[in-house]
């Protein structure tokens, strides 16, 4: 078993991977670290293959009992203790690997009061980053692309730490298309855009109210407690006091960029 350590956001993540295909994908998606053994990881995952049978729906069944706490798909299984400080994820395959990484990472961060992870891209200007969400369809992974030669920090699931001092966006490996470039650090936030493709280029600021309703529903999240519904809420209330939120027409060339910069 091959032991690989890894660092997202704020944390360092230890990875034991059985299988050589599964350490492919992590050497391809995530920057890795050399282990240390005076580093104590934050998070430790043990990664097995051969479970369940392909993806067809996105549909995750949450129990808990005792300490454990097991989020169920047909394709993954994933098995966490209620402190998330182990865990043990079983998957058929790359995609079930993706898509159980990017469950199992969101519930860490909120269990911590960290930040989420928003359906969104991300890309840098002038030093500052800014976020475009929207429902599918809407433009994303169309506005990261148009966003070159911008350095980009996602261009599916965007990484935001929430904190009363500011909101920053770090770079995220969990990726659809553009693989994640080498980046260290944060970058401060400072606008999240709603897409909708149109003929011309409007930008229209809204309130914190809709704000809050129509980012809501972008957050990665698989809700096991009530506890850990009211830290979304808190969350995602603290970012959009903080960080101004607009409509965003565009058309699908890079010239909405002259709104923003």
């Amino acid at each position: 078993m091959n032991e690989l350590l890894t660092k997202i956001g704020d944390h360092f993540i230890q990875i034991n991977c059985e299988s050589e295909t599964m350490n492919k994908f992590f050497d391809k998606n995530f920057h890795l670290h050399l282990s240390s053994e005076n580093l104590q990881p934050n998070f430790i995952i043990k990664i097995r293959d051969g479970y369940g049978v392909p993806f067809f729906d996105y549909e995750v069944e949450i129990t808990r009992q005792g300490d454990k706490i097991t989020y169920l798909r047909a394709d993954y299984q994933i098995e966490v203790d209620s402190q998330f400080k182990s865990a043990t994820i079983s998957v058929f395959d790359e995609l079930a690997l993706k898509h159980a990484l990017t469950n199992l990472f969101s519930s860490f961060i909120v269990h911590h009061n960290w930040g989420v992870l928003l359906h969104s891209s991300c890309a840098i200007e002038n030093g500052k980053a800014h976020i475009f969400a929207g429902q599918s369809g809407a433009g994303k992974s169309t506005a990261a692309k148009l966003s070159y030669p911008r350095n980009l920090l996602s261009d599916e699931a965007t990484l935001l730490k929430i904190t009363s001092n500011g909101v920053t966006i770090f770079n995220s490996p969990f990726r659809s298309e553009l693989e994640a470039k080498a980046f260290e650090g944060t970058v401060e936030l400072a606008s999240i855009q709603l897409l909708h493709q149109a003929l011309q280029n409007k930008r229209t600021r809204i309130g914190m109210s809709d704000a809050l309703l129509h980012l809501l529903d972008k957050v990665f999240f698989w809700p096991q407690s009530q506890e850990e519904t009211k830290t979304i809420l808190r969350l995602m209330t603290l970012l959009v006091k903080q960080v101004p939120v607009y409509e965003l027409h565009f058309q699908k060339n890079n010239t909405f960029w002259e709104l923003i910069s």
